[in-house]
């Protein structure tokens, strides 16, 4: 049976991403795709356990590395029990976030050592990365404006300075990885839509081309 293709979505909060996800899996069940929908962190009753204990305020500070150690932890069960069986049956994975927020958010935003988030990515998930990528870009300012009064989590908390470093390193990602494809979401929706709708079919036609 041919392995299933898997599909991550990237980006800050307010860039759009659960939208487009649901448009990305839309147009792939339009032609046919059996398509599986996931989320990071999450994906599984632990895993979405685990995403309460990361996303939810509190008084303790958190350690950088127990954080980091902690959303592996999920990815860990959720590669396990989700996304390597799905693709081993031939279905699409689409999930929302992966592996390279953990560089971009734990690594840029929190100044954990690249290297640590590498030696756990090849541990956890060394054979299992992304098909393609998008990148959902946005300046900081026009992204959180988007977030409006809505109770933020913990991550939502941060300062400006946090998430500028957080999008400078999904920006450096995208320069380096050829499967991260960067859209900029700063405008309206329907030019995004089309941005992003041209480069799934792009990634469609060169998926049928391959085993």
């Amino acid at each position: 049976m041919t392995r299933g293709r898997f599909i991550t979505v990237e980006g800050m909060e307010g860039v759009g991403k659960t939208t487009h996800v649901r448009a990305i899996g839309q147009r792939l069940a339009d032609v046919g795709i059996e398509v599986v929908h996931t989320r990071e962190p999450g994906g599984t009753p632990l895993a979405e356990e685990i995403r309460e204990l990361l996303v939810s305020p509190r008084d303790e500070a958190v350690d950088a590395h127990a954080e980091t150690l902690l959303v592996f932890a999920a990815r860990a069960q959720h590669v396990a029990a989700v996304i390597e069986p799905a693709l081993r049956a031939g279905k699409w994975v689409l999930c929302d976030r992966f592996t390279d927020s953990t560089f971009a958010y734990q690594c840029g935003g929190r100044g954990v050592n690249e290297a640590f988030v590498e030696a756990l990515a090849g541990a956890v998930h060394g054979h299992c990365w992304p098909d393609i990528t998008f990148f959902l870009d946005a300046p900081v300012e026009v992204a959180l404006g988007r977030i409006g009064e809505r109770a933020r989590d913990r991550f939502e908390r941060e300062d400006i300075a946090f998430f500028e470093r957080v999008r400078s390193t999904f920006r450096q990602r995208a320069r380096q990885q050829s499967r991260i494809v960067q859209i900029d979401a700063s405008g309206a929706q329907e030019r995004v839509d089309q941005a992003l709708a041209k480069a799934l079919d792009d990634f469609l036609h060169t998926a049928a081309k391959r085993p």
